[in-house]
């Protein structure tokens, strides 16, 4: 995911630069090689693209909302008032239990700290994210692309409902960020989110999947549950060059374990 900041590029903005020579030396370059080599002396290696779901998805909802801004991942419908983005405190999560008061309806809340997700080797820490004035979700700065967001309106992972966790894809500044291989997850694996309460939810993927982003799948992310979710969101899909963004939403749903 990149945010309104127009310099993040595909992945990362690692492009190659043209091989340029002048004119003697291109002389005595093909004298010495022959033209046969010339092709593979100013061949490039592609810039790295981020994994993508297996599943292609259409959209979701019957009326999706199309995000105001390339960059930008749409709230719940409707909208909650804005809030300030703060980083959450952090917690060693190395010696994390299982919390006493789980229950069907899940866990109380507490303010995420941590997420792990194994396959894809990201340990990071998450900050508190709201929402912007148009109504779409907050993501961290660029420069602190290696760090996940919580949408915080909503609940907290654990919780009953639908938890939010928004993170970048890659940066022009950083590279591949976050969420970068998000795309690569695949049904049961685990995403494991360390609480402020000393407690860990651990979650199950259930699917991995790709949206268009003017076809958003804001009933499936941020609506009602009675059972504790994760949704795990950033970009993904073709990087449009015009737009300097990603044209779709790598989105992983997890269920609690």
């Amino acid at each position: 995911m990149t945010s309104s900041d127009r310099t993040a590029t595909r992945a990362g903005g690692r492009h190659g630069k043209p091989w340029r020579a002048a004119g003697a030396a291109v002389v005595v370059l093909l004298g010495m090689v022959g033209a046969g080599m010339i092709g593979a002396s100013v061949r490039t290696v592609p810039p790295a693209r981020p994994p993508q779901p297996l599943a292609q998805a259409g959209p979701a909802d019957p009326s999706p909302s199309p995000s105001p801004s390339p960059t930008a991942i749409p709230g719940p419908t409707g909208g909650i008032g804005a809030e300030t983005a703060d980083q959450a405190s952090v917690d060693d999560d190395s010696a994390v239990t299982p919390h006493p008061d789980l229950t069907a309806a899940g866990l109380p809340r507490s303010t995420p700290t941590i997420i792990s997700i194994p396959r894809i080797g990201v340990h990071a820490e998450i900050m508190t994210l709201g929402l912007n004035p148009d109504g779409t979700v907050q993501v961290p700065p660029l420069e602190q692309a290696m760090k996940a967001g919580w949408y915080s309106p909503g609940p907290s992972p654990g919780e009953a409902g639908n938890s939010v966790i928004v993170g970048h894809v890659d940066s022009a500044k950083l590279g591949p960020a976050v969420f970068f291989n998000l795309g690569a997850l695949r049904r049961g694996d685990t995403i494991s989110i360390a609480r402020e309460d000393g407690s860990a939810a651990t979650f199950t993927v259930t699917e991995v999947k790709s949206y268009p982003k003017a076809a958003f799948p804001t009933e499936l992310v941020y609506g009602p549950s009675d059972k504790p979710g994760l949704r795990v969101v950033t970009c993904g899909g073709t990087f449009d060059e015009s737009s300097r963004s990603y044209v779709d939403n790598v989105i992983a749903f997890a269920s609690l374990a």
